[in-house]
């Protein structure tokens, strides 16, 4: 990822969701069904796109530069990222 601006993590990405302050939510293959629905729910009622990433945790933790496992990613200013562009799914917003 080029450049924007964006929160990494389970806890971090809902407390954006909640206060409406995220364009896309980026999650993984591999995140839990719990977290992966309790995002999806609070995305749909915020009216944000939810996005799945075509890696596991490790690849998305390296794509942002991330020495950590990354599961959820909350872009807050997606500006020039190129990791969006880089996502064929889709789910969410219908």
């Amino acid at each position: 990822m080029k450049s924007g601006k964006y929160v990494l993590g389970y806890k971090q990405t809902l407390k954006r969701i909640r206060k409406s302050k995220v364009e896309p939510v980026i999650l993984t293959k591999t995140c839990s069904a719990l977290r992966k629905s309790e995002i999806e729910y609070y995305a749909m009622l915020a009216k944000t796109g939810v996005h799945l990433y075509h890696g596991n945790n490790i690849e998305l933790g390296t794509d942002v530069k991330s020495t950590t496992e990354v599961c959820t990613l909350a872009m807050i200013d997606p500006d020039d990222s190129d990791i969006i562009r880089s996502m064929p799914e889709q789910t969410g917003e219908k």
